[in-house]
């Protein structure tokens, strides 16, 4: 079997979530037997580093890249709320990037293509001209809901008004997109059944995100902190920081003053690196996720907007780490509260949901011995690669 991967970041280095999704598709098919190639895009955030990419999956994908310059221009961004079409889709489009598909397609018959999230849809319609292999789209969340949450936290008018027409466009096409492709592998039940509802009648299998549980070796915590890590570039995440560090954090018990929130993350903005506040302790980029993860004994998550599966939860979970976190960001994952997660939604819940973590050591790290198990039971990639090939 011959799969085309099509993907709006280089997959390796992976330095977020959205690179793991990829990666781990790629290198599970590969693990099967299937022959990946690899297209991206590689954007100024997202750069093509050939010389963090290992030998082996140089020549095993045979990845080649084109440059899009993705940045915000103003000007066009103001225009574009006159159009239909979706500025954030756009700005991934470019006719280098599409002539090299259709090189691609011209010299190599793929059974499968995968289009790894909406910003690559824009070139369904040359792949179609250039191929007859089944066309798959892998929804790494609903993308326009990530922009209605946006917009409904959003206080300040205009912007408000902005993001909402942002959503509604991406809403357009994004509706279009599901018709367009032979099949959709979302990555959570709660995609699927939102897509659905939209109206989609193409096929829909979950496909959620799976990782190798023996890459994730456990160290004992060097010390009971709490701890976020995410990219924080990304708007939900600095929003959510920015509401637990004025809601929540400030209103913990007093007589823990030992207690440390660490957060870690790449593009760590301005107003945290200069942040001077009790007990808070700004990592900034780390070189190692998991030498991270496993330093400290409780993941913080106060997501209120955001779609799909958080990977990093996934992760923290895989590693036994009890996660504090909202329903938002649990989306996509089989959790039982107070079981193998702690759910809180509201500043009060967070607050005791945290004390309760301080008063209860013991009990704090049996539900994170729950969540490894909950993880290698339902997440394992080797089992979820075989769903998948199982949909080609």
């Amino acid at each position: 079997m011959r799969v085309l991967q099509i993907c709006s970041k280089p997959p390796v280095p992976s330095i977020d979530g959205g690179c793991k999704a990829m990666n781990n598709i790629t290198e599970g098919l590969l693990s099967k037997g299937v022959s990946v190639k690899v297209l991206t895009i590689s954007t100024d955030k997202h750069p093509f580093l050939k010389d963090k990419m290992d030998s082996k999956y140089l020549k095993n994908t045979a990845i080649e890249h084109c440059y899009i310059d993705t940045s915000i221009k103003p000007v066009d961004a103001f225009l574009n709320l006159c159009k239909s079409k979706s500025y954030n889709l756009s700005r991934f489009y470019c006719q280098s990037f599409e002539e090299l598909i259709i090189s691609n397609l011209k010299d190599n018959e793929y059974d499968a293509i995968i289009l790894e999230g909406l910003f690559v849809s824009g070139y369904i319609n040359s792949i179609r001209k250039n191929s007859k292999a089944k066309l798959i789209f892998r929804a790494h969340n609903v993308e326009h809901e990530i922009w209605e949450r946006n917009s409904k936290n959003e206080r300040k008018g205009l912007k408000r008004l902005y993001l909402k027409k942002l959503a509604e466009q991406l809403k357009t096409q994004e509706i279009k997109v599901l018709k367009d492709v032979d099949v959709i592998a979302s990555i959570t039940q709660k995609d699927k059944n939102q897509f659905e509802q939209l109206g989609c009648k193409t096929p829909i299998k979950v496909i959620p995100f799976g990782i190798s549980i023996k890459d994730y070796k456990i160290t004992e915590p060097t010390q009971f902190s709490f701890f976020h890590i995410g990219s924080m570039d990304w708007m939900p995440n600095q929003m959510g920081i920015k509401w637990l560090l004025e809601k929540v954090w400030n209103k913990i018990d007093k007589s823990n003053s030992r207690v440390t929130l660490r957060l870690a993350g790449k593009n760590m903005p301005d107003w945290l690196l200069k942040l001077n506040q009790k007990n808070v302790e700004v990592v900034g980029e780390v070189d190692d996720a998991i030498d991270f993860i496993n330093q400290n004994q409780v993941m913080v998550v106060p997501l209120f907007s955001g779609s799909g599966m958080r990977i990093k939860i996934v992760e923290g979970m895989a590693l036994g780490k009890t996660v504090i976190a909202t329903t938002i960001a649990l989306e996509g994952i089989d959790f039982i509260p107070n079981k193998n997660v702690i759910v809180a939604n509201t500043k009060e819940e967070f607050i005791n949901a945290i004390n309760w973590c301080l008063s209860n050591k013991e009990e704090t790290k049996l539900i994170g011995e729950n969540a490894k198990q909950l993880i290698q039971e339902k997440y394992d990639n080797d089992m979820i690669i075989k769903d998948l090939i199982n949909l080609f």
